[in-house]
């Protein structure tokens, strides 16, 4: 294996990450995934372990700044929660400007901006991967956030907005020259959304435009050997993860293992993957209350599932889930009807053991298609 950190060494110090002031203990970071890194996942994910750094959903400058609930429960952390980036989006300058002091003051170690959501509702008012057609405009803006606050600034972008504009590379030199602290970069056009596959070749040339600022690749990642390819291809200095994170909770953890010793951990057993499940849903009780805990973990709950093997019986129950104690039902019951597909040991049989996970199902014409990641429903169900 080609030894990828002698490329970074300026901002990967073995496997730590340093990002301006802002040392962290792993290059590997959790990405922004609207409705989903809330705080009781952030938690699950920092409580298995690998992950360096971790950033909110993003959220409006705006609500933010006109104290809004729905923003606070946005960026709502506790002490087991850092160190964590917020991720802010809009296009008013002043806004992102005051948006990112409070921040700061609402204890962030960074301020994320969001230049690479494709939703229409967020292009169509300037902010999201819109910001990357307009580059004067945007550097202003940028510089303004960067002169406002001592934390670091960083930059989430696409490659561009199609095809015909790959703007990146050019967006990444001139946000480096106003003091932006790092770049992370998703390998697609905004034409692109989800489909298609990540480009690597095109997150390089923005690692190569920008040699005095840390670039953090995105996109596709679903496999610790898929996290090493991107660093190896793109000399990235480390990698975002989004949907693969959400369906293998254990990827940073995984990752960081192969990156330091080369070895390729085995994926967790059935019943680590349901302790998990259980605390993921726990958190989510405490943090969001009984009744919208569980409302909102009918679309979680099944993403643990995908690799459980068999799991139809499990998903009919769990998106009706109302209650602690219904949860505890859901799954007795779904053990009592798993037995049928174990054998002897307690073990899958091999015939109903799930798929390998690799990076082409991400983007699967087949909606069944076995390891499928699908882009989840919420703010980018509709574009």
């Amino acid at each position: 294996m080609r030894n990828w950190l002698s490329q970074r060494t300026n901002f990967v110090i073995l496997a730590g990450m340093r990002i301006g002031s802002l040392n962290l203990e792993s290059n590997l970071f959790l990405s922004p995934l609207a409705g989903y890194t809330n705080l009781p996942f952030r938690l699950i994910v920092r409580e298995i372990g690998g992950v360096g750094l971790c950033t909110t959903d993003l959220v409006n400058a705006r609500s933010l700044l006109e104290k809004r609930a729905k923003a606070f429960k946005l960026i709502e952390t506790s002490p087991a929660d850092s160190p964590l980036a917020i991720q802010l989006f809009g296009s008013v300058p002043e806004e992102m400007r005051d948006a990112a002091v409070v921040a700061a003051a609402q204890g962030a170690v960074s301020v994320d901006i969001n230049m690479g959501c494709p939703v229409r509702k967020v292009c169509n008012v300037g902010g999201g991967s819109a910001m990357m057609t307009e580059l004067t405009k945007t550097v202003a803006l940028v510089q303004g956030m960067v002169n406002a606050v001592k934390i670091p600034v960083t930059a989430k972008m696409r490659l561009g907005w199609d095809e015909d504009n790959l703007t990146a590379p050019d967006l990444a030199r001139a946000l480096a020259d106003v003091g932006v602290a790092a770049i992370f970069v998703h390998g697609r056009t905004r034409a692109q959304g989800f489909g298609g596959t990540v480009d690597l070749a095109g997150i390089r040339k923005v690692v190569e435009a920008v040699p005095t600022v840390p670039v953090i690749g995105n996109g596709d990642i679903v496999t610790p050997a898929a996290a090493r390819k991107m660093l190896d291809e793109t000399g990235c200095a480390g990698v975002s993860i989004g949907r693969g994170a959400f369906y293998d909770p254990w990827i940073f953890r995984r990752i960081r293992h192969l990156l330091q010793t080369g070895e390729l951990l085995p994926e967790e057993k059935f019943a680590e993957r349901l302790r998990v499940l259980s605390r993921h849903l726990d958190l989510m009780i405490e943090v969001f209350g009984e009744e919208l805990g569980c409302r909102m973990f009918r679309k979680i709950a099944p993403w643990y599932a995908k690799r459980f093997g068999p799991c139809h019986e499990f998903n009919k129950a769990i998106v009706h889930l109302s209650s602690r104690k219904m949860f505890l039902e859901v799954v007795d019951d779904y053990l009592r009807w798993r037995q049928q597909f174990l054998d002897d040991a307690g073990e899958l049989l091999p015939r109903f053991q799930p798929a390998p996970l690799v990076a082409s199902f991400m983007t699967s014409a087949d909606p069944l298609a076995p390891g499928k990641i699908p882009v989840p429903g919420g703010p980018v169900e509709r574009w």
